[in-house]
């Protein structure tokens, strides 16, 4: 079993350095890359959302290009700066294919639309190359230069294939021209310079400053090519006549367009991005001027993909449909809503979907017919990230330091940028929190020294600029003396100053100084790393540039030092040379050296709770765990796909720690495995004093690691004030080994379940699942406060509805004056003046009124618009409110309207009552639960089985809460929550038997028993437990005895004394399997099973209970048995049958296979 776990993952940003980096596939899914991986996104059909289905990374250098296959949806290429192509399979997670060697960068690839298995690529003024990448063998087989698209003037910056004319290529180049091409023919090759004129002239002269950013041929034409460079905007050209049709004209001088994409929906209608701020522009080309304009987000756009599949459009278009008609807007006419444009000129947005990528590394997926997000993820690092701390006053909050110039600070529960620096700092190499509450971040930076950062006030309060124009490579803010930082920089000094910038001391050193941390044992003493191989130790009140001590002993430069916060003097530090060494400062000596990476040493991380427990990142890409004592490697995980830089770890919550890479990504990990063991104890009942120690303790495999942190102290402190210590144990060890993500909101629904008030709640609470008795109360002192604001800040007044044709009007105005209101009320439906025609509507009748809003309903419903569920709530009709929700993904909006409905505050109307159109609607209370339920899954298909837990705990409903946890693995925190609640023996007894398997593969077999005797219904897995220990008779007869079990010599006894009676034969078998002959019990139970089955009448009953002791049996004793193949077939077959019972029909067919 893995000591270390990821358990979350923060993924980067689309990367702005190449052009065709995203792309769509023909089904429903989509891909972008980051620096060095590349994101796959699918649509979940449930749902009707994308989910990240899987990460490819097999680049070790920038990726450069994608392209998905045409003409199968499983396969992407990609092209990076390392020299090589893959063909990746997303179906079977697989490297299909790979090219090793390009002679350069790919600076764009694509497939070849009449021939499936070959994938073109150019680098710099070509040649185009093919590569039918089906051929196998050596790794350039099948590689073959396009001569006829050879020999540019200027280099390529991108080029497409026409996808009708075969072999047809237009090539962009950064000079502004084009090159027209068809392959097998040397003489079609044309230029088009940007200037070119009607006429045919052209000055031919090259601007590097002016390159096609884009270009695309016109579906519908065989000759048309949209083209847009940086200068001379957006043309259309006629590539056989080599002229200019249309120039189209930008808004304003400063407009740039950077991408651009045509849409098949509308014919010679394109969508263009601007390079500046994220403006998408509708045209036509028809005329020069764009149709409309969409602001989509502050930054620019980076590149911009058509994503028109029927699929993905009829998985958008999730309204329910009924089978009568309800696409009308009056009765007695249907009238189109259309929108308008300036000059006057009707424009119907085209439909389909955009996938944007932005310069900041957002990315996303755009209706555009129903102009809103369907998919938005715009928070992601789009480059390295050099290092991440936990916030030390709330170590819920996470920030990250990149080489993209910011500062982002994150939510470890969600996984969201809760604050984002403005950036323009170039390289920031480290970070370092202030402590307590101060809510500043000290950085360092590549060209701007150092500066704080105030997140409340969002803005940099400080900057220090000792280190003249050298890289400042660390900063550490000390936390005992909040008034100190010291940074170590490139110009060999490591500066200690005041928060005000007074400079208190410039240690010089012979080399660049790479690392610098305080101890946290004395507030005055600083290590140092540096390029001269050497670690240093400075106390800061000798008033002396000189080290106090020096330790030498690296072979490369030292890039990192870390002091223990544990162990006073000892130090760890990294070096180039791929060891990472322990000093002990008293000692004045290398006490271990640890060696196993290899590539250089970048980030470490002390435990606070295990004291020789220390981590490290290289770039060799992996994480290590070592016990410091010995130099064992503990573990290893190699998950992220390039060097690792920053490691931290969680206060609050010392087995959770977190990683940052060049790969852009920051992952969130677990150490629970490693005290796994530990975890058990606590849950069995041994007292904390036993867990928590003082003294070192050993952290081999044959005993249990102790604690010795100031957090499991304090634990330790506050189990000796608390009056319900049982409860408040459990919960707090819970959130002590659990990670973030929901475990503090599920402790708090069992307070409320307990009888907790809301007003005796922590402010947290209010944020996540609410319990079902203040979801109601707490929303509408919400919606309160909201109101409150928009009163004072906007005052009353409106916007006027828009005049309509008179005519309409006159008409409407004489059935209102004749008493006619029903036919007044449909004139106004046919103006589109709903709100006239429903406030007239009740002099008609209350029915009308309804049968009004409830055709209002419908007709927003069909435009997918949320205006439809103030109307639906009017005439009471959840069950509509709850499929329209549930059918979008808003499960939290559908449990919200359920929970109002249930409580009384939505009713449905009189004449709504009886309108059942055949159908039997479900209750209020049932539909609280088919919402719970749906939300519930939905987190749970998502990785968050404790917030899937939560979800049921929000009504009370305990038995589905705790299932979701054994579902989701969470044994510890089933059992826990179980405990503290009661009401659900059974799931926790199986909590229980899971992890004493546990402890079984841990070789804890006293604490497995321990905790199986501490809960009830756990008869049977004592005694599975006992039968599988293989230890001495000495050693297996004190087991026994903990177990309350008779001895070896007594079980036998008792075994030979059950064997002549046929009634006992169940404990027969059982004490055999705990005697010293357990294969007299093997016997005895194969017999009976196979009697029983030999009954014309038999069930699986009859002899499951006897498969399940038989399981029992020692692995090494039923290898060795001539009747092992019948039990494994019984077995096989016994589990088959119980499959079909309980539905779990995958895994019915490999059953029987096994039956042989």
């Amino acid at each position: 079993m893995s000591i270390i776990k990821q358990v979350s993952l923060l993924s980067a940003g689309c990367q702005p350095w190449y052009r065709d980096v995203c792309d769509c596939s023909r089904d429903c899914s989509f891909a972008y890359s980051s620096t060095l991986a590349t994101y796959i996104y699918k649509l979940d059909d449930q749902y009707r959302r994308f989910k990240l289905d899987s990460v490819i990374c097999e680049h070790r250098k920038t990726i450069s290009a994608i392209a998905w296959n045409p003409h199968d949806s499983n396969l992407i290429a990609s092209s990076s700066a390392d020299h090589t192509i893959i063909v990746y399979n997303v179906a079977q997670q697989k490297v299909e294919a790979k090219l090793e060697d390009t002679k350069g960068v790919p600076c764009c690839i694509g497939w070849c639309p009449f021939s499936p298995d070959t994938l073109a690529f150019i680098q710099d003024r070509g040649p185009l190359f093919l590569w039918k990448y089906s051929l196998q063998g050596d790794s350039n087989t099948g590689v073959q230069p396009c001569k006829d698209c050879a020999g540019f003037n200027s280099a390529v910056t991108v080029f497409r294939y026409h996808h009708k004319s075969f072999g047809k290529i237009a090539f962009g180049h950064t000079d502004g021209s084009i090159s027209i091409c068809v392959q097998g023919i040397k003489s079609q090759k044309h230029i088009l310079y940007p200037d070119e004129r009607k006429d045919g002239s052209s000055s031919a002269e090259q601007d590097h400053q002016n390159p096609v950013h884009n270009l695309l041929w016109d579906p519908l034409s065989s000759d048309y090519l949209l083209v847009a460079n940086f200068k001379h905007g957006l043309r259309l050209v006629d590539t056989q006549a080599l002229t200019v049709i249309m120039t189209f004209t930008l808004p304003s001088i400063a407009a740039r367009i950077s991408t651009l994409a045509w849409m098949s929906s509308g014919p010679g209608m394109f969508i263009t991005g601007d390079m500046n701020v994220g403006i998408l522009r509708v045209w036509t080309v028809a005329r020069s001027s764009p149709l409309h304009s969409l602001k989509l987000k502050k930054t620019g756009f980076h590149s911009l993909i058509a994503f028109e599949s029927d699929q993905l459009s009829q998985a958008c278009s999730s309204a329910k449909v009924n089978s009568k008609k309800t696409d009308y807007i009056s009765s007695t006419s249907e009238v189109c809503t259309k929108q308008a444009t300036a000059a006057g000129v009707t424009y119907t947005p085209p439909t389909g979907h955009a996938l944007c990528a932005f310069s900041d590394g957002g990315v996303g997926l755009y209706d555009l017919g129903k102009q809103k997000w369907v998919f938005l993820r715009d928070q992601g690092h789009i480059e390295t990230i050099f290092d991440c701390k936990f916030k030390p006053d709330n170590s819920d909050l996470l920030a990250t330091a990149s080489f993209d110039g910011t500062i982002k600070v994150w939510d470890v529960n969600t996984m969201e940028a809760v604050h984002t620096s403005s950036g323009n700092e170039g390289i920031i190499y480290h970070l370092s929190w202030a402590p307590a509450d101060l809510n500043c971040i000290a950085a360092a930076t590549a060209r701007s020294g150092c500066f704080i950062w105030d997140i409340g006030k969002g803005k940099i309060i400080k900057r220090f600029l000792e280190h003249g124009k050298s890289s400042v490579y660390c900063i550490a803010w000390n936390q005992k003396e909040s008034q100190r930082i010291a940074s170590a920089g490139g110009d060999n000094n490591c500066v200690v100053r005041l928060v005000d910038g007074t400079v208190i001391a410039k240690l010089k050193h012979p080399a660049a100084v790479f690392g610098c941390d305080w101890s946290e044992h004395n507030k005055d003493m600083l290590a140092t790393s540096c390029d001269d191989k050497i670690v240093r130790v400075f106390y800061m009140l000798a008033n002396s540039e000189h080290a106090l001590k020096v330790f030498s002993g690296h072979t490369a430069k030292v890039f990192s030092v870390r002091w223990s916060p544990l162990k006073d003097g000892i130090i760890c530090s990294g070096s180039d040379d791929m060891t990472v060494r322990v000093w002990d400062y008293t000692q004045e000596a290398c006490v271990q050296v640890l060696r196993g990476h290899t590539g250089p040493v970048r980030g470490l991380l002390w435990n606070p709770e295990l004291p020789h427990l220390l981590i490290s990142g290289s770039w060799d890409f992996s994480i290590r765990i070592w016990d410091t004592r010995d130099g064992s490697c503990l573990g290893e995980v190699k998950d992220h796909a390039a060097d690792v830089y920053g490691l931290t770890c969680h206060p609050a919550r010392p087995m959770i720690m977190a990683s940052a890479s060049r790969d852009s990504t920051v992952r969130i990990w677990s150490l629970c495995p490693l005290v796994s063991s530990l975890e058990i104890s606590i849950l069995a009942g041994k007292p904390l004093r036993e867990l928590i120690a003082s003294s070192d303790a050993p952290l081999s495999a044959d005993s249990m690691p102790l604690l010795h942190g100031t957090r499991s102290k304090a634990l330790l402190l506050q189990r000796g004030n608390d009056n319900d210590s049982k409860q408040k144990l459990l919960q707090r060890f819970s959130q002590f080994f659990t990670a973030p993500g929901g475990a503090t909101n599920l402790w708090n629904l069992v307070d409320v379940i307990r009888g907790k008030a809301m007003a005796d709640m922590p402010e947290s609470y209010s944020k996540g699942i609410l319990h079902i008795k203040h979801l109601i109360d707490s929303k509408t002192s919400t919606a309160n406060q909201l109101e409150m604001v928009n009163v004072a800040r906007f005052g009353a007044g409106g916007i006027g509805t828009p005049s309509r044709e008179e005519r309409f009007h006159e008409a409407a105005n004489i059935y209102l004056q004749v008493g006619n209101l029903q036919r007044y009320c449909e004139m106004m439906v046919a103006l589109g003046e709903w709100e006239k025609a429903l406030a007239v509507a009740p002099g008609v009748s209350m029915p009308y009124w309804e049968s009004l809003a409830r055709r209002r309903s419908e007709q927003l419903v069909s435009e997918e618009s949320d205006d439809a569920v103030a109307f639906l709530v009017a005439i009471g009709d959840v069950t509509a409110i709850v499929d329209y929700y549930t059918s979008r993904s808003k499960l939290n909006e559908a449990v919200l309207f359920a929970a109002a409905a249930s409580a009384g505050a939505i009713k449905r109307t009189a004449f709504s009552a009886t309108q059942t159109d055949g159908f039997d609607s479900p209750s209020n209370p049932e539909l609280l639960q088919m919402s719970i339920d749906a939300l519930a899954e939905c987190y749970f298909l998502d990785g968050s089985p404790i917030l899937a837990a939560c979800c049921h705990l929000a009504v009370n409903d305990i038995q589905k809460a705790l299932c979701k946890l054994l579902r989701g693995n969470e044994l510890e925190l089933a059992v826990s929550v179980g405990t503290v609640l009661g009401g659900a023996d059974q799931l926790v007894a199986v909590a229980v038997d899971y992890l004493s398997q546990r402890c079984e593969k841990l070789l804890k077999w006293n604490i497995g028993v321990s905790l199986l005797k501490n809960f009830s219904h756990t008869e049977q897995a004592l005694v599975r437990l006992c039968c599988r220990c293989a230890a001495s008779a000495a050693e297996l007869d004190d087991l026994y005895a903990h177990a309350g079990l008779p001895s070896l010599d007594e079980c036998l006894q008792q075994a030979k004394a059950l064997r002549e009676s046929p009634a006992d034969v169940h404990d027969c078998v059982k004490y055999y399997l705990l005697s010293t002959s357990p294969e007299v019990g093997l016997e005895i139970g194969v017999a009976f099973i196979k009697a029983a089955m030999s009954d014309s009448d038999w069930t699986v009953d009859a002899i499951l209970e006897m498969v399940q002791l038989l399981s029992y049996v020692r692995t090494q004793i039923l290898q060795k048995h001539k009747l092992r193949d019948e039990v494994l077939a019984i077995s096989a077959y016994a589990g088959a049958l119980v499959a079909v019972r309980r539905k779990y029909y995958p895994v019915v067919s490999t059953l029987l296979h096994c039956c042989g």
